[in-house]
Protein backbone atom coordinates (compact mmCIF):
# COMPACT_ATOMS: atom_id res chain seq x y z
CA UNK A 1 0.00 0.00 0.00
CA UNK A 2 1.39 3.39 -0.97
CA UNK A 3 2.46 5.86 1.69
CA UNK A 4 3.15 9.59 1.64
CA UNK A 5 4.10 12.48 3.89
CA UNK A 6 3.88 16.27 3.71
CA UNK A 7 5.79 18.46 6.16
CA UNK A 8 6.19 22.21 6.45
CA UNK A 9 9.40 23.14 8.28
CA UNK A 10 8.94 26.71 9.44
CA UNK A 11 11.91 29.04 8.98
CA UNK A 12 14.17 26.26 7.63
CA UNK A 13 15.67 28.13 4.68
CA UNK A 14 17.99 26.49 2.14
CA UNK A 15 19.01 27.72 -1.29
CA UNK A 16 17.28 26.32 -4.35
CA UNK A 17 20.35 24.58 -5.78
CA UNK A 18 21.00 22.55 -2.63
CA UNK A 19 17.31 21.63 -2.32
CA UNK A 20 17.22 20.47 -5.95
CA UNK A 21 20.04 18.08 -5.09
CA UNK A 22 18.25 16.92 -1.92
CA UNK A 23 15.07 16.24 -3.93
CA UNK A 24 17.08 14.18 -6.40
CA UNK A 25 18.75 12.20 -3.60
CA UNK A 26 15.39 11.33 -2.02
CA UNK A 27 13.80 10.48 -5.40
CA UNK A 28 16.65 8.04 -6.07
CA UNK A 29 15.73 5.88 -3.05
CA UNK A 30 14.28 2.54 -4.15
CA UNK A 31 10.51 2.60 -3.72
CA UNK A 32 10.17 6.39 -3.66
CA UNK A 33 8.00 7.55 -6.53
CA UNK A 34 8.08 11.32 -6.15
CA UNK A 35 9.84 13.74 -3.83
CA UNK A 36 9.73 17.51 -3.57
CA UNK A 37 12.00 19.33 -1.11
CA UNK A 38 11.72 23.05 -1.78
CA UNK A 39 10.93 26.41 -0.29
CA UNK A 40 7.21 27.22 -0.19
CA UNK A 41 7.17 29.76 -3.01
CA UNK A 42 4.03 30.10 -5.13
CA UNK A 43 5.63 28.11 -7.93
CA UNK A 44 6.59 25.27 -5.60
CA UNK A 45 3.16 25.28 -3.93
CA UNK A 46 1.61 24.90 -7.38
CA UNK A 47 4.01 22.05 -8.11
CA UNK A 48 3.06 20.45 -4.78
CA UNK A 49 -0.61 20.46 -5.81
CA UNK A 50 0.38 18.94 -9.13
CA UNK A 51 1.89 16.02 -7.22
CA UNK A 52 -1.46 15.42 -5.55
CA UNK A 53 -0.80 17.07 -2.17
CA UNK A 54 -3.09 19.61 -0.56
CA UNK A 55 -1.64 23.11 -0.36
CA UNK A 56 -0.69 23.77 3.29
CA UNK A 57 -2.09 26.85 4.98
CA UNK A 58 0.15 29.75 6.00
CA UNK A 59 3.24 28.32 4.30
CA UNK A 60 5.52 31.04 2.92
CA UNK A 61 8.81 31.41 1.03
CA UNK A 62 10.86 31.12 4.24
CA UNK A 63 9.35 27.69 5.02
CA UNK A 64 10.61 24.39 3.64
CA UNK A 65 8.25 21.88 2.02
CA UNK A 66 8.96 18.16 2.31
CA UNK A 67 6.63 15.99 0.22
CA UNK A 68 7.32 12.32 -0.50
CA UNK A 69 5.24 9.63 -2.23
CA UNK A 70 6.47 6.04 -1.75
CA UNK A 71 5.23 2.56 -2.57
CA UNK A 72 5.01 1.49 1.10
CA UNK A 73 5.87 2.54 4.65
CA UNK A 74 9.32 1.01 4.53
CA UNK A 75 10.26 2.92 1.37
CA UNK A 76 8.92 6.11 2.95
CA UNK A 77 11.07 5.58 6.05
CA UNK A 78 14.14 5.06 3.89
CA UNK A 79 13.31 8.14 1.84
CA UNK A 80 12.97 10.31 4.94
CA UNK A 81 16.21 8.92 6.34
CA UNK A 82 17.95 9.87 3.09
CA UNK A 83 16.35 13.30 3.36
CA UNK A 84 17.86 13.95 6.78
CA UNK A 85 21.21 12.63 5.65
CA UNK A 86 21.24 14.97 2.65
CA UNK A 87 20.05 17.99 4.63
CA UNK A 88 22.63 17.43 7.36
CA UNK A 89 25.57 16.70 5.07
CA UNK A 90 28.40 19.12 5.87
CA UNK A 91 28.84 21.88 3.32
CA UNK A 92 32.14 23.48 2.44
CA UNK A 93 32.42 26.67 4.45
CA UNK A 94 33.71 29.84 2.84
CA UNK A 95 35.70 32.73 4.26
CA UNK A 96 36.11 32.85 8.02
CA UNK A 97 32.56 31.94 9.02
CA UNK A 98 32.84 29.62 12.00
CA UNK A 99 30.67 26.58 12.45
CA UNK A 100 27.44 27.18 14.29
CA UNK A 101 24.36 29.22 13.44
CA UNK A 102 24.64 30.30 9.80
CA UNK A 103 24.20 33.98 8.95
CA UNK A 104 20.67 34.98 8.00
CA UNK A 105 21.55 37.68 5.45
CA UNK A 106 24.21 38.37 2.85
CA UNK A 107 25.26 41.45 4.78
CA UNK A 108 25.94 39.51 8.00
CA UNK A 109 27.73 36.78 6.05
CA UNK A 110 29.95 39.37 4.38
CA UNK A 111 30.79 40.98 7.71
CA UNK A 112 31.84 37.61 9.16
CA UNK A 113 34.16 36.60 6.30
CA UNK A 114 36.83 37.83 3.93
CA UNK A 115 34.82 36.78 0.87
CA UNK A 116 34.87 38.99 -2.22
CA UNK A 117 32.07 37.24 -4.14
CA UNK A 118 28.50 36.32 -3.21
CA UNK A 119 26.48 33.66 -5.03
CA UNK A 120 22.74 34.33 -4.94
CA UNK A 121 20.49 31.33 -5.51
CA UNK A 122 16.96 32.14 -4.38
CA UNK A 123 13.61 32.33 -6.22
CA UNK A 124 13.80 34.97 -8.95
CA UNK A 125 11.38 37.44 -7.31
CA UNK A 126 13.62 37.51 -4.20
CA UNK A 127 16.99 37.70 -5.94
CA UNK A 128 17.17 41.46 -6.43
CA UNK A 129 17.14 42.29 -2.73
CA UNK A 130 19.82 39.71 -1.92
CA UNK A 131 22.03 40.90 -4.79
CA UNK A 132 21.71 44.53 -3.71
CA UNK A 133 22.68 43.45 -0.18
CA UNK A 134 25.81 41.85 -1.64
CA UNK A 135 26.72 44.95 -3.65
CA UNK A 136 26.13 47.19 -0.63
CA UNK A 137 28.56 44.93 1.27
CA UNK A 138 31.26 45.49 -1.36
CA UNK A 139 30.95 42.06 -2.96
CA UNK A 140 30.94 41.02 -6.57
CA UNK A 141 27.83 38.92 -7.11
CA UNK A 142 26.85 35.92 -9.18
CA UNK A 143 23.06 35.64 -9.52
CA UNK A 144 22.31 31.99 -10.29
CA UNK A 145 18.55 32.65 -9.98
CA UNK A 146 16.47 32.81 -13.14
CA UNK A 147 13.08 34.47 -13.71
CA UNK A 148 14.46 37.81 -12.47
CA UNK A 149 12.59 40.75 -14.07
CA UNK A 150 14.54 42.50 -16.82
CA UNK A 151 14.29 45.92 -15.18
CA UNK A 152 15.83 44.50 -12.00
CA UNK A 153 18.71 42.98 -13.98
CA UNK A 154 19.49 46.34 -15.57
CA UNK A 155 19.31 48.14 -12.22
CA UNK A 156 21.61 45.57 -10.58
CA UNK A 157 24.22 45.92 -13.30
CA UNK A 158 24.11 49.70 -13.12
CA UNK A 159 24.52 49.56 -9.32
CA UNK A 160 27.47 47.20 -9.74
CA UNK A 161 29.14 49.48 -12.27
CA UNK A 162 28.70 52.48 -9.95
CA UNK A 163 30.52 50.56 -7.19
CA UNK A 164 33.17 49.01 -9.45
CA UNK A 165 31.69 45.54 -8.83
CA UNK A 166 30.86 42.82 -11.35
CA UNK A 167 27.33 41.43 -11.51
CA UNK A 168 27.31 37.97 -13.11
CA UNK A 169 23.77 37.10 -14.13
CA UNK A 170 20.88 36.88 -13.42
CA UNK A 171 20.45 33.38 -14.82
CA UNK A 172 24.20 32.88 -14.65
CA UNK A 173 24.54 29.12 -14.48
CA UNK A 174 28.29 28.81 -14.95
CA UNK A 175 31.43 30.54 -13.72
CA UNK A 176 34.97 29.51 -12.85
CA UNK A 177 36.83 32.00 -10.66
CA UNK A 178 40.40 31.26 -9.69
CA UNK A 179 39.94 27.59 -10.53
CA UNK A 180 36.75 27.23 -8.46
CA UNK A 181 33.64 26.22 -10.36
CA UNK A 182 30.38 27.94 -9.45
CA UNK A 183 26.97 26.60 -10.48
CA UNK A 184 27.31 24.13 -13.34
CA UNK A 185 30.96 23.97 -14.33
CA UNK A 186 33.68 21.55 -15.38
CA UNK A 187 37.02 20.62 -13.89
CA UNK A 188 39.56 22.05 -16.31
CA UNK A 189 43.25 22.79 -16.10
CA UNK A 190 44.47 26.36 -15.60
CA UNK A 191 45.59 28.12 -18.73
CA UNK A 192 45.84 31.39 -20.63
CA UNK A 193 42.28 31.81 -21.92
CA UNK A 194 39.81 34.03 -20.09
CA UNK A 195 36.15 33.47 -21.01
CA UNK A 196 33.34 36.00 -20.84
CA UNK A 197 30.19 33.91 -21.04
CA UNK A 198 26.70 35.05 -21.98
CA UNK A 199 26.01 31.35 -22.18
CA UNK A 200 26.29 28.61 -19.57
CA UNK A 201 26.61 25.37 -21.51
CA UNK A 202 28.29 27.24 -24.36
CA UNK A 203 31.11 28.25 -22.04
CA UNK A 204 31.27 24.71 -20.66
CA UNK A 205 31.57 23.32 -24.18
CA UNK A 206 34.31 25.82 -25.00
CA UNK A 207 36.39 25.17 -21.87
CA UNK A 208 36.06 21.39 -22.30
CA UNK A 209 37.33 21.61 -25.88
CA UNK A 210 40.30 23.69 -24.72
CA UNK A 211 41.01 21.13 -21.99
CA UNK A 212 40.83 18.23 -24.45
CA UNK A 213 43.46 19.97 -26.58
CA UNK A 214 45.80 20.39 -23.59
CA UNK A 215 45.10 24.06 -22.89
CA UNK A 216 43.06 25.67 -20.10
CA UNK A 217 41.44 28.80 -18.70
CA UNK A 218 42.33 31.57 -16.26
CA UNK A 219 38.71 32.45 -15.38
CA UNK A 220 35.25 32.07 -16.84
CA UNK A 221 33.07 35.04 -15.93
CA UNK A 222 29.39 34.47 -16.66
CA UNK A 223 27.26 37.51 -17.41
CA UNK A 224 23.79 35.99 -17.88
CA UNK A 225 22.00 34.95 -21.04
CA UNK A 226 20.33 38.35 -21.58
CA UNK A 227 23.43 40.50 -21.23
CA UNK A 228 24.00 40.83 -24.99
CA UNK A 229 20.33 41.57 -25.67
CA UNK A 230 19.37 45.00 -26.93
CA UNK A 231 17.73 45.85 -23.60
CA UNK A 232 20.70 45.02 -21.36
CA UNK A 233 23.29 46.25 -23.86
CA UNK A 234 26.30 44.20 -22.75
CA UNK A 235 26.66 45.97 -19.41
CA UNK A 236 28.35 43.08 -17.61
CA UNK A 237 30.22 41.91 -20.70
CA UNK A 238 32.15 45.19 -20.83
CA UNK A 239 32.99 44.96 -17.13
CA UNK A 240 34.09 41.32 -17.41
CA UNK A 241 36.29 42.19 -20.39
CA UNK A 242 37.96 44.91 -18.34
CA UNK A 243 38.52 42.51 -15.41
CA UNK A 244 40.19 39.90 -17.62
CA UNK A 245 42.20 42.55 -19.48
CA UNK A 246 43.77 43.50 -16.14
CA UNK A 247 44.59 39.88 -15.28
CA UNK A 248 48.25 39.02 -16.05
CA UNK A 249 47.42 35.30 -16.34
CA UNK A 250 45.03 35.93 -19.26
CA UNK A 251 46.67 36.01 -22.70
CA UNK A 252 43.51 35.73 -24.80
CA UNK A 253 39.91 36.66 -23.97
CA UNK A 254 37.03 34.85 -25.68
CA UNK A 255 33.44 36.11 -25.51
CA UNK A 256 31.05 33.15 -25.83
CA UNK A 257 27.38 33.84 -26.49
CA UNK A 258 24.22 32.51 -28.01
CA UNK A 259 23.02 34.71 -30.90
CA UNK A 260 23.37 38.34 -29.65
CA UNK A 261 21.64 41.54 -30.69
CA UNK A 262 23.67 42.72 -33.72
CA UNK A 263 24.07 46.31 -32.52
CA UNK A 264 25.26 45.14 -29.09
CA UNK A 265 27.73 42.70 -30.66
CA UNK A 266 29.14 45.54 -32.77
CA UNK A 267 29.51 47.76 -29.71
CA UNK A 268 31.29 44.99 -27.77
CA UNK A 269 33.67 44.51 -30.70
CA UNK A 270 34.49 48.23 -30.68
CA UNK A 271 35.10 48.18 -26.92
CA UNK A 272 37.23 45.02 -27.15
CA UNK A 273 39.48 46.69 -29.69
CA UNK A 274 40.52 49.25 -27.06
CA UNK A 275 41.90 46.60 -24.67
CA UNK A 276 45.51 45.48 -24.40
CA UNK A 277 44.62 41.76 -24.38
CA UNK A 278 43.50 40.17 -27.68
CA UNK A 279 39.77 39.44 -27.74
CA UNK A 280 38.05 36.76 -29.81
CA UNK A 281 34.27 36.91 -30.32
CA UNK A 282 32.65 33.47 -30.41
CA UNK A 283 29.07 34.56 -31.07
CA UNK A 284 26.71 31.90 -32.39
CA UNK A 285 24.42 32.58 -35.32
CA UNK A 286 23.87 31.97 -38.99
CA UNK A 287 27.02 32.69 -40.98
CA UNK A 288 29.23 32.51 -37.88
CA UNK A 289 31.58 29.79 -36.74
CA UNK A 290 30.35 27.22 -34.27
CA UNK A 291 32.00 26.78 -30.86
CA UNK A 292 34.24 23.96 -32.08
CA UNK A 293 35.65 26.17 -34.83
CA UNK A 294 36.01 28.99 -32.30
CA UNK A 295 37.97 26.74 -29.95
CA UNK A 296 40.25 25.66 -32.79
CA UNK A 297 40.92 29.31 -33.66
CA UNK A 298 41.69 30.17 -30.05
CA UNK A 299 44.16 27.30 -29.86
CA UNK A 300 45.79 28.39 -33.12
CA UNK A 301 46.11 31.94 -31.81
CA UNK A 302 47.95 30.53 -28.79
CA UNK A 303 50.15 28.29 -30.91
CA UNK A 304 48.59 25.09 -29.50
CA UNK A 305 48.33 22.19 -31.92
CA UNK A 306 45.63 19.56 -31.60
CA UNK A 307 44.69 16.51 -33.61
CA UNK A 308 40.90 16.73 -33.46
CA UNK A 309 38.22 16.01 -30.91
CA UNK A 310 37.41 12.76 -29.12
CA UNK A 311 34.49 10.64 -30.26
CA UNK A 312 33.24 7.23 -29.24
CA UNK A 313 31.14 4.81 -31.31
CA UNK A 314 29.46 1.52 -30.51
CA UNK A 315 31.04 -1.72 -31.66
CA UNK A 316 28.05 -2.39 -33.91
CA UNK A 317 26.64 0.44 -35.99
CA UNK A 318 22.93 1.07 -35.56
CA UNK A 319 21.02 1.06 -38.85
CA UNK A 320 19.82 4.43 -40.06
CA UNK A 321 16.15 4.93 -40.86
CA UNK A 322 14.27 7.75 -42.55
CA UNK A 323 12.45 10.28 -40.47
CA UNK A 324 12.70 13.54 -38.57
CA UNK A 325 15.54 14.87 -36.45
CA UNK A 326 14.49 15.27 -32.81
CA UNK A 327 16.89 17.13 -30.49
CA UNK A 328 16.41 16.95 -26.70
CA UNK A 329 18.80 19.28 -24.87
CA UNK A 330 19.65 20.33 -21.33
CA UNK A 331 21.81 23.23 -22.55
CA UNK A 332 20.17 26.15 -24.34
CA UNK A 333 23.29 27.25 -26.18
CA UNK A 334 24.05 23.69 -27.30
CA UNK A 335 20.48 23.54 -28.61
CA UNK A 336 20.94 26.89 -30.38
CA UNK A 337 24.17 25.73 -31.99
CA UNK A 338 22.62 22.47 -33.16
CA UNK A 339 19.63 24.32 -34.65
CA UNK A 340 21.85 26.76 -36.54
CA UNK A 341 23.80 23.84 -38.03
CA UNK A 342 20.76 21.67 -38.78
CA UNK A 343 18.52 24.40 -40.21
CA UNK A 344 21.16 25.37 -42.76
CA UNK A 345 20.62 21.97 -44.39
CA UNK A 346 17.23 20.74 -43.23
CA UNK A 347 15.28 23.99 -43.17
CA UNK A 348 13.00 25.06 -40.31
CA UNK A 349 13.58 23.43 -36.92
CA UNK A 350 10.62 23.82 -34.55
CA UNK A 351 11.64 24.66 -30.99
CA UNK A 352 10.63 26.21 -27.68
CA UNK A 353 13.63 28.55 -28.20
CA UNK A 354 13.19 29.02 -31.96
CA UNK A 355 15.71 30.68 -34.23
CA UNK A 356 12.77 32.34 -36.00
CA UNK A 357 9.43 33.27 -34.41
CA UNK A 358 7.52 31.27 -37.02
CA UNK A 359 9.35 28.12 -35.91
CA UNK A 360 8.01 28.17 -32.34
CA UNK A 361 6.61 24.94 -30.93
CA UNK A 362 3.04 25.04 -29.57
CA UNK A 363 2.57 24.87 -25.77
CA UNK A 364 2.52 21.08 -25.72
CA UNK A 365 5.97 21.01 -27.42
CA UNK A 366 4.73 18.53 -30.04
CA UNK A 367 4.90 19.00 -33.80
CA UNK A 368 5.56 16.95 -36.93
CA UNK A 369 8.94 17.18 -38.62
CA UNK A 370 12.27 18.33 -37.24
CA UNK A 371 12.27 19.81 -33.74
CA UNK A 372 14.63 20.58 -30.87
CA UNK A 373 13.69 21.28 -27.25
CA UNK A 374 15.69 23.07 -24.58
CA UNK A 375 14.57 21.40 -21.34
CA UNK A 376 16.59 23.95 -19.37
CA UNK A 377 14.47 26.88 -20.58
CA UNK A 378 12.91 28.97 -17.81
CA UNK A 379 9.40 27.85 -18.73
CA UNK A 380 10.35 24.20 -18.10
CA UNK A 381 12.37 24.76 -14.91
CA UNK A 382 9.84 26.87 -13.01
CA UNK A 383 9.22 24.91 -9.82
CA UNK A 384 11.38 21.95 -10.82
CA UNK A 385 15.09 21.11 -10.84
CA UNK A 386 17.18 21.88 -13.91
CA UNK A 387 17.43 18.83 -16.22
CA UNK A 388 21.18 18.62 -15.58
CA UNK A 389 20.22 17.79 -11.98
CA UNK A 390 16.95 15.92 -12.52
CA UNK A 391 16.71 14.44 -16.03
CA UNK A 392 13.28 12.84 -15.52
CA UNK A 393 11.27 15.11 -17.83
CA UNK A 394 13.74 14.70 -20.69
CA UNK A 395 14.03 10.94 -20.20
CA UNK A 396 10.25 10.61 -20.51
CA UNK A 397 10.31 12.60 -23.76
CA UNK A 398 13.25 10.52 -25.01
CA UNK A 399 11.19 7.35 -24.56
CA UNK A 400 8.35 8.97 -26.53
CA UNK A 401 10.61 10.03 -29.40
CA UNK A 402 12.23 6.61 -29.64
CA UNK A 403 8.76 5.05 -29.91
CA UNK A 404 7.57 7.55 -32.55
CA UNK A 405 7.71 6.00 -36.05
CA UNK A 406 8.29 9.49 -37.51
CA UNK A 407 11.59 9.88 -35.62
CA UNK A 408 14.68 9.15 -37.70
CA UNK A 409 17.45 10.38 -35.40
CA UNK A 410 17.54 11.62 -31.81
CA UNK A 411 20.23 14.15 -30.87
CA UNK A 412 21.02 14.61 -27.15
CA UNK A 413 23.46 16.51 -25.01
CA UNK A 414 24.94 15.08 -21.80
CA UNK A 415 26.61 17.64 -19.55
CA UNK A 416 28.73 16.47 -16.62
CA UNK A 417 30.85 18.25 -14.03
CA UNK A 418 30.29 19.78 -10.59
CA UNK A 419 26.61 20.51 -9.94
CA UNK A 420 25.32 18.08 -12.57
CA UNK A 421 23.75 14.64 -12.08
CA UNK A 422 26.29 12.12 -10.83
CA UNK A 423 25.58 9.62 -13.64
CA UNK A 424 23.39 11.03 -16.41
CA UNK A 425 24.47 8.44 -18.98
CA UNK A 426 22.97 5.47 -17.14
CA UNK A 427 19.42 6.86 -17.26
CA UNK A 428 19.73 7.49 -20.99
CA UNK A 429 21.24 4.05 -21.60
CA UNK A 430 18.35 2.39 -19.75
CA UNK A 431 15.82 4.17 -21.98
CA UNK A 432 17.75 3.22 -25.13
CA UNK A 433 17.83 -0.46 -24.16
CA UNK A 434 14.14 -0.46 -23.29
CA UNK A 435 13.33 0.94 -26.75
CA UNK A 436 14.62 -2.21 -28.42
CA UNK A 437 16.73 -2.84 -31.55
CA UNK A 438 14.40 -1.08 -33.99
CA UNK A 439 14.67 2.31 -32.31
CA UNK A 440 15.98 5.39 -34.17
CA UNK A 441 19.67 6.22 -34.33
CA UNK A 442 20.91 8.19 -31.30
CA UNK A 443 23.75 10.73 -31.38
CA UNK A 444 25.07 12.28 -28.15
CA UNK A 445 27.08 15.45 -27.54
CA UNK A 446 29.05 14.80 -24.33
CA UNK A 447 30.28 17.94 -22.56
CA UNK A 448 32.87 17.24 -19.87
CA UNK A 449 36.49 16.45 -19.07
CA UNK A 450 38.55 13.54 -17.84
CA UNK A 451 38.86 15.34 -14.50
CA UNK A 452 35.11 15.61 -13.85
CA UNK A 453 33.92 13.27 -11.11
CA UNK A 454 31.44 11.48 -13.40
CA UNK A 455 34.30 10.45 -15.70
CA UNK A 456 34.21 11.52 -19.35
CA UNK A 457 35.27 8.14 -20.71
CA UNK A 458 33.04 6.21 -18.30
CA UNK A 459 29.99 8.21 -19.41
CA UNK A 460 30.90 7.68 -23.07
CA UNK A 461 31.31 3.93 -22.59
CA UNK A 462 27.93 3.67 -20.88
CA UNK A 463 26.27 5.42 -23.81
CA UNK A 464 28.07 3.50 -26.57
CA UNK A 465 27.34 0.20 -24.83
CA UNK A 466 23.66 1.09 -25.28
CA UNK A 467 24.23 1.79 -28.99
CA UNK A 468 24.68 5.58 -29.11
CA UNK A 469 27.34 7.51 -31.03
CA UNK A 470 29.11 10.03 -28.78
CA UNK A 471 31.04 13.20 -29.68
CA UNK A 472 32.86 15.69 -27.47
CA UNK A 473 32.12 18.39 -30.06
CA UNK A 474 28.49 19.44 -30.08
CA UNK A 475 28.90 20.77 -33.62
CA UNK A 476 30.28 17.45 -34.84
CA UNK A 477 27.40 15.61 -33.14
CA UNK A 478 24.87 17.92 -34.83
CA UNK A 479 26.44 17.45 -38.26
CA UNK A 480 26.48 13.69 -37.79
CA UNK A 481 22.79 13.73 -36.87
CA UNK A 482 22.01 15.86 -39.94
CA UNK A 483 23.86 13.41 -42.18
CA UNK A 484 21.85 10.50 -40.77
CA UNK A 485 18.50 12.06 -41.67
CA UNK A 486 19.63 12.61 -45.24
CA UNK A 487 21.36 15.98 -45.05
CA UNK A 488 24.98 16.51 -46.05
CA UNK A 489 27.51 15.93 -43.31
CA UNK A 490 30.49 13.83 -42.33
CA UNK A 491 30.35 10.08 -42.19
CA UNK A 492 32.30 8.49 -39.34
CA UNK A 493 35.91 7.68 -40.16
CA UNK A 494 36.93 4.09 -40.72
CA UNK A 495 40.75 4.29 -40.60
CA UNK A 496 42.62 2.18 -38.02
CA UNK A 497 42.42 3.51 -34.48
CA UNK A 498 45.27 4.12 -32.06
CA UNK A 499 43.21 3.11 -29.02
CA UNK A 500 42.16 -0.50 -28.37
CA UNK A 501 38.56 -1.51 -27.95
CA UNK A 502 37.24 -2.08 -24.47
CA UNK A 503 36.42 -5.56 -23.24
CA UNK A 504 32.82 -5.19 -24.42
CA UNK A 505 34.03 -4.24 -27.89
CA UNK A 506 33.23 -0.54 -27.62
CA UNK A 507 35.41 1.68 -29.78
CA UNK A 508 36.63 4.65 -27.73
CA UNK A 509 39.49 6.02 -29.72
CA UNK A 510 39.95 9.63 -30.77
CA UNK A 511 38.63 10.83 -34.10
CA UNK A 512 40.47 13.36 -36.19
CA UNK A 513 37.96 16.14 -36.69
CA UNK A 514 38.17 18.90 -39.23
CA UNK A 515 40.95 21.28 -38.31
CA UNK A 516 39.95 24.90 -38.63
CA UNK A 517 42.71 27.34 -39.34
CA UNK A 518 42.86 30.98 -38.30
CA UNK A 519 43.93 34.17 -39.95
CA UNK A 520 44.67 37.21 -37.86
CA UNK A 521 47.43 39.71 -38.14
CA UNK A 522 47.17 43.27 -36.89
CA UNK A 523 43.44 42.79 -36.29
CA UNK A 524 42.94 42.92 -32.51
CA UNK A 525 39.38 41.63 -32.32
CA UNK A 526 38.91 38.26 -33.99
CA UNK A 527 35.38 38.01 -35.38
CA UNK A 528 34.02 34.56 -36.25
CA UNK A 529 32.23 34.04 -39.51
CA UNK A 530 31.54 36.43 -42.35
CA UNK A 531 28.64 36.76 -44.70
CA UNK A 532 30.74 35.84 -47.74
CA UNK A 533 32.57 32.87 -46.28
CA UNK A 534 32.43 29.61 -48.20
CA UNK A 535 29.75 27.17 -47.08
CA UNK A 536 31.92 24.37 -45.80
CA UNK A 537 30.52 20.88 -45.22
CA UNK A 538 28.06 21.38 -48.09
CA UNK A 539 26.33 24.32 -46.52
CA UNK A 540 26.02 23.18 -42.92
CA UNK A 541 27.69 26.39 -41.75
CA UNK A 542 25.87 28.76 -44.10
CA UNK A 543 22.85 30.89 -43.39
CA UNK A 544 19.51 29.21 -42.89
CA UNK A 545 16.22 30.01 -44.53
Amino acid sequence: MSSSVLEVRRGAYRDSVSLMQVSRAVSAVDGVGQALVAMATELNLDLLEGLGFERPSAAGPNDMLVAVHAEDDDALRRGLARLEEALNAPAAAGGDIASGTPPRTVRTAAAASDATLALVSVPGPNAFAEAVDALDSGLHVMVFSDNVPLAEEIRLKDLGAERGLLVMGPDCGTAVVGGVGLGFANTVRPGPVGIVAASGTGSQEFMCLLHAAGSGISHCLGVGGRDLSEAVGGRSTRQALAVLDADPATELIVVVSKPPAPAVAAEIARYAATLSTPVQLALLGAGRDDLTAAAAKALAALGVEHGGWPSWRPAQAHPARPGALRGLFCGGTLCDEAMVIASATLGPIASNIPLEPAWALPPGLRAPGHLMIDFGDDTLTAGRPHPMIDPGLRLARLADELADPETGVVLLDVVIGPGAHDDPATGIADVLRAAGPDRPHVVVSLCGTDEDAQGLDAQARTLTAAGAEVYLSNAEAARRAVSLVGGSGPEPRTEPRTEPRTEDGTDHGIENGTEHGTEHGAEHVIEHGTADRDDRAAGTEGTHA
